[in-house]
Order: C-alpha cells, then structure tokens, then sequence
C-alpha cells in the first residue's frame, strides 16, 4: 500500500464539506490547531453552503472535493462533518491527479466511503475525528492526528476486555470503518477486499436487529471469512427495538466471527476518537491486561 506523503510545517491543507452542512463556526477551534501544527488549511468555496440536510448541491461539493484532489500544493484533505452526503458524489469523482499524486484524506464516519475506495486503488487514509468534533474531542485524539499525518511512530496500549476472543500476535493490513458505510457499498466498485486483513468496525444509533443485520449481510457476501482479526471500535446507542433482542451487541458480534475479536478501542463516534491507518499494518499484541496495537 502506497503511503501519502507526511506532512510539514508550511503545508497547505484542504477542507471540505461533502456531506453535513457546516457553519463557520463549527471548524474554527480546529482551524486553530492546523495553524498550531504549522499548516495552512484553505477553505472550499462551498464548505459553508447548505441544500436541505446536505453542505451544498452535489455539483458544489464535488467541486470543492475535485480541486482539492487536483491541486497539487495541497497536501491532505480534511473534512468538516459526517453525516451523509459523500455517496451521493462518489461515482463523479475523478482519481486520475489523486493516484498519481496521492494525499492525505482525514475522516470518519460517512467518510469511510472515501476510505474504502481509496483502498481499492492501493492508498493509505487516515480514519480520524473530523474538524468539527475535534474541539470536543480529547487531547490524545487530536495528538494521534498529528504523529499519524508528520510520520511518528504510532501506537496504543489499550486495556484488554474480558469479552476479547483474543490472540497472542497477530499482523495484517488494517480495514474497515463505519459499519453501515461498509454495508452500503457491498457489491459495488467501493467494496473491499478484507481477506487476510484486519477489520476495525464502529457504529451510533443503531437497533441490535439491524446491527445484526449488517454483519450478516457482510458474512453472506463473504467479508467475514478469512480474516486475521477484528478491531471493534466504539457501538454507541446500539439499543433495543420494541421486543428485546436478547444479546447485546457484543455477545452478537462474537456469533459471527470466527477469528480474535478485540473489543473497547477508542475509535469512533466518541470523544476518544484515535487516529488510525486504513491500509497500513498493524501489529495486535496481547499482553494479559492489556492490548498493544501498533502500526508498521
């Protein structure tokens, strides 16, 4: 997998809204830590435009995205706001500049459409908390971002759960995303291959049926089978329906993997929202007490 150029002080850094509407005020704290870190961000001319729910038309969040992807000064993407958005523009993208001049993309959550179809053309990403949440986020999140996109070493020790079905060591090619991103692209040119990688899943506000229901749909389409492990990240509000389950959304997610399963990484739609290395191995080790990941 091809790794982006690191980042340096002076860099300029694009930001892009291709979902969620934002209002300038949203970003500002976090345009105030690029600064910090010495980069230079530059502004769509329609981050801050709305149409209903969405940050502009599609044609205008395409345009932002497109030059950001074609200007060769700029040398990572950020993005505003989740939400959803970005498949609605996804199949108008133009690659041609981006695979020959790849950069940095910075996001979670409806960006893993983003990831996963990078991954297909052999990129790394960076699956990290947005510039909007990045002011309510901890300080260990906002860190990683930076260690992650200036080329230092990273890594996480992480207290080891009792529900873990854990291995000793174990590396492999990192994956994955937002569960229900990664549901909505099966069977099309977005999908990803996850044999012999790593799988990191994390989701919000979700009924236990339908969480269940996305990981059956993955398993029928053969994206559970031959994995090395699996990475679940944080399952925020994954709650009962009218009539109880009767699992909850761990005991459900050990059913239907058959390979180590390693619960409670601080990854997600949670103010703990670690950096992570879509495309980059990682090295899982299993301590007793703790788990070390660490990226290679």
């Amino acid at each position: 997998m091809t790794t982006p150029p690191y980042l340096k002080s002076g860099n300029k850094v694009g930001i892009v809204s291709t979902a969620k509407r934002c209002e300038p005020h949203e970003i500002n704290d976090a345009l105030g830590v690029l600064n910090n870190w010495g980069l230079v961000p530059v502004i769509g001319r329609n981050a801050f435009s709305s149409d209903g729910y969405l940050a502009g038309t599609d044609e205008e969040r395409l345009y932002d995205l497109q030059q950001m992807l074609d200007d060769t000064e700029i040398k990572a993407v950020f993005f505003t706001k989740g939400g959803y958005g970005t498949l609605r523009i996804i199949d108008s993208i133009d690659w041609t500049a981006f695979k020959a001049n790849p950069k940095w993309l910075v996001g979670y959550s409806d960006i893993t459409m983003l990831h996963s179809h990078v991954h297909n053309f052999g990129i790394q990403t960076l699956h990290a908390v947005m510039l909007q949440g990045m002011p309510g986020s901890t300080p260990e999140s906002s860190e990683s971002i930076r260690k992650a996109l200036f080329g230092e070493s990273l890594s996480y020790e992480i207290p080891a759960l009792p529900e873990n079905n854990s291995g000793d060591i174990i590396e492999g090619t990192l994956v994955g995303g937002n569960l229900s991103m990664l549901y909505s692209v099966l069977g099309s040119v977005t999908d990803i291959d996850t044999t012999d990688k790593i799988l990191f899943i994390e989701e919000i506000d979700e009924y236990l049926y339908h969480y269940e229901r996305m990981l059956l749909s993955l398993k029928r389409a053969g994206k559970l089978s031959g994995l090395k492990a699996v990475i679940v990240g944080s399952m925020v509000d994954i709650k009962e329906a009218t009539l109880p389950f009767g699992r909850n959304d761990r005991q459900i997610t050990l059913e239907h993997f058959d390979c180590p399963v390693y619960f409670g990484f601080p990854s997600g739609h949670i103010s703990d929202n670690r950096a992570i290395i879509l495309g980059r191995n990682i090295r899982i080790k299993n301590s007793g007490a703790t788990v070390n990941y660490e990226f290679i």
